[in-house]
């Protein structure tokens, strides 16, 4: 018994041993460009894995403020989070329920259709969906950010999948008691697949926020500009708006500027993470 009980705690040990060396390797990044962030230039480039206290420097966040309006493309990219992910909140929780609780004709084929859009690569609709941006006269506007993509087909297939897992007799209760279908989604679904709704949320907005190939082709003016095509153009703005800018002032604004661009993405995965397990377990229930 005792030999028993010695295997599984040396192979429970192992796991976490496992584990936290996945963690480090995972956060080592991330941690690097936090620390390195407040490092002279020079440091970055010289000793890349060093880190003394005593040289630590502001001058990366306060050079990358005047390169770049990232206030702009924070309130742009907060438009466009807040806009896209209510629409996606709203509509692909009654697509799905609709999916998974109604038969109507055609419902496996619309079905697979939604399904089959997953497996389309972004590349292959930029064009059809600039140039019907275009016809519409949305190019650069809020509207080419947000519309395009707010009700997407994994959305409307998770719920779908969350959806499946509630008991047809709860619904049917609720039916004979007199509840109208609206009444049965707001008051008996939605609060069950809280969970599932939850862990929606958090990938709608990592995904909308992370969002960089969509509002690059369909913005072209610095006023609609997201966060993300800042970042990307903060290089060759730099070098080309500062007289005498080099590699190392350049590498020092990009990681002040990915350090602030982070901190949205991890105080909403630290705040939510739970809710984003408990809505990822739900949605593998039923298939």
């Amino acid at each position: 018994m005792s030999t028993r009980t010695g295997s599984v705690r040396l192979g429970a040990a192992g796991r976490y041993a496992l584990l936290i060396v996945a963690a480090g390797i995972s956060l080592a990044p991330l941690v690097w460009m936090m620390a390195s962030a407040f490092k002279p230039g020079g440091d970055i480039i010289a000793r890349p894995f060093s880190f003394d206290a005593g040289r630590l420097t502001l001058h990366n966040f306060r050079a990358m403020l005047e390169t770049i309006p990232i206030g702009t493309g924070f309130r742009n990219t907060a438009i466009v989070v807040v806009l896209k992910g209510t629409l996606t909140m709203i509509f692909c929780p009654m697509a799905g329920f609709a999916f998974a609780k109604y038969a109507f004709p055609g419902k496996r084929l619309l079905f697979g259709t939604v399904l089959t859009t997953l497996m389309l690569p972004t590349l292959v609709l930029l064009i059809p969906l600039l140039l019907e941006m275009s016809q519409l006269g949305w190019v650069s506007t809020f509207q080419a950010l947000i519309l395009p993509g707010a009700i997407d087909a994994f959305g409307v297939f998770w719920m779908r999948q969350v959806i499946m897992a509630i008991p047809d007799e709860l619904l049917d209760a609720a039916r004979v008691d007199g509840a109208g279908e609206l009444r049965i989604f707001a008051s008996i679904v939605l609060p069950v697949i809280r969970p599932g709704l939850a862990a929606l949320g958090v990938l709608s907005f990592i995904n909308i926020y992370n969002d960089f190939v969509w509002p690059v082709v369909a913005v072209n003016d610095e006023q609609h500009q997201t966060l993300q095509v800042m970042l990307s153009a903060l290089a060759q703005n730099i070098r080309s708006g500062q007289l005498g800018a080099d590699w190392t002032s350049v590498w020092g604004q990009l990681l002040a500027a990915s350090t602030v661009a982070a901190i949205p993405v991890l105080a909403v995965f630290i705040v939510l993470q739970r809710h984003l397990i408990k809505g990822v377990m739900a949605g593998s229930l039923k298939g």
